[in-house]
């Protein structure tokens, strides 16, 4: 600018107007547009100073995410090397993906997953047709990567196990070496048996859809039947939220006069269970269901009277079967009533339930997301730190089993 101010001449590269003429340094813009020097240069003087802001701005970027690309590589080779201090992993890192729209799956748990190994989250962008339809676009090469795919199926669970599937088939279009559809929450899991004359088996039907469409593996939590494991013809990695519930209930003043309960006979097994680590006696309610949201507890077997009662239940939604249990052991001598669920879906009905104060507390994982008023006794574990230990020893090849040194669970 100053050597242009100087020589009053304003010369470019190649002709801009029919009246230019040529000059040994140049071309000679035509004054017609701009009658004086300074109306040009102060008009161009803005644009320049403009894109140099722009530049600066981007050069900055660039060297920020440099300098935070640098620090988690350095966090990965530690962490890399403590891992193959303890015996397991092959040198390279897992890929983690999470879903990503408007809407919104889990992407606090993803990021926290991510955290904990140490590796960059990756990118999906997820958008709608207006008929609904369904794209996926992965944002970032995968080509060879060994990915795991963050996808919990709460409501609204249709559109997420579509994405799910969708997902995965770009992902196996895109060269992925091996994916992994980590699923916290199991959906359409209660649907495992035919109990009804020409009823589905819809449990098994998404398991054959998450076959077909690539994946090579799942990982996933408290499922609300073990044998819904048998129904994939790919490895299944079923995690157990426990230890995670035994480290925040296991110093509980409480916890010495309790006896744990199943709000129904169906988990009884799973009540027996977490009873043995804790060292607890355990019973069950009977209950019977008059509706879809609505269940009357009958009748009930253990030990009541005077004791704090810890109800042990893999998945709630309208918190029916944990109020009418509460309301029955509380009719019979129950001190407390706490509720320990793996994956908590309440919805509107549920938040009336909840406040009565039937229940005293209810201690749930982040599998879902947590969309409920603040006012609900709600206390919320995170089982990322479960979930990433299980992501880092099945890409190290490494058992999963040593995860839970609890018999039971």
């Amino acid at each position: 600018l100053k050597s242009l101010e100087k020589n009053r001449r304003v010369y470019g590269t190649k002709p801009v107007r029919k009246n230019d003429t040529k000059h040994k340094d140049g071309w000679k813009v035509d004054r017609g547009k701009y009658p004086s020097f300074k109306n040009w240069l102060s008009e161009r003087k803005g644009d320049l100073i403009d894109e140099k802001r722009k530049n600066e701005e981007l050069v900055a970027r660039m060297q920020d995410r440099a300098q935070r690309e640098k620090e988690l590589r350095r966090q990965v080779r530690e962490k890399k090397a403590a891992a193959k201090e303890a015996g397991g992993g092959d040198g390279s890192d897992p890929a983690a993906v999470q879903l990503k729209d408007t809407e919104g799956a889990n992407p606090a748990l993803a990021k926290e997953i991510c955290e904990h190994l140490g590796v960059p989250l990756g990118t999906a962008t997820v958008n709608r047709f207006p008929d609904g339809e369904t794209f996926v676009q992965i944002n970032e090469n995968i080509r060879g990567c060994d990915v795991y795919v963050i996808q919990p199926t709460c409501a609204p669970a249709n559109d997420r196990i579509m994405e799910l599937l969708i997902m995965i088939d770009a992902l196996r279009r895109a060269s992925a070496a091996r994916i992994t559809a980590v699923i916290p929450f199991f959906g359409y899991a209660r649907q495992d048996r035919k109990d009804k004359p020409r009823v589905p088996i819809t449990a098994k039907l998404v398991a054959n859809l998450l076959t077909a469409a690539g994946a090579n593996r799942v990982l996933t939590v408290d499922l609300h039947a073990q044998q819904i494991q048998g129904f994939f013809d790919i490895p299944v990695d079923h995690l157990y939220a426990s230890p995670v519930f035994y480290k925040h209930i296991k110093d509980k003043p409480w916890l010495k006069d309790a006896t744990v309960f199943s709000p129904d006979v169906g988990g009884l097994k799973y009540a027996s269970a977490v009873a043995d680590m804790l060292n607890l006696p355990y019973g069950f309610v009977a209950k019977r269901r008059t509706s879809a949201t609505t269940v009357q507890a009958t009748s009930l077997v253990g030990e009541v009277e005077g004791r704090d009662i810890i109800l042990v239940d893999d998945m709630t939604e309208t918190a029916g079967t944990l109020v009418a249990a509460a309301e029955l052991l509380k009719k019979n001598g129950a001190r407390s009533v706490r509720a320990v669920v793996s994956h908590c879906m309440i919805q509107e009905i549920a938040f009336e339930r909840l406040r009565r104060g039937v229940i005293d507390e209810v201690i749930t994982t982040n599998s879902v997301p947590a969309d409920w008023p603040k006012d609900l006794p709600i206390t919320v574990l995170s089982i990322a730190p479960l979930l990433s230990d299980a992501i880092r020893r099945i890409h190290g090849n490494n058992s999963v089993t040593d995860l839970f040194p609890i018999k039971g669970h």
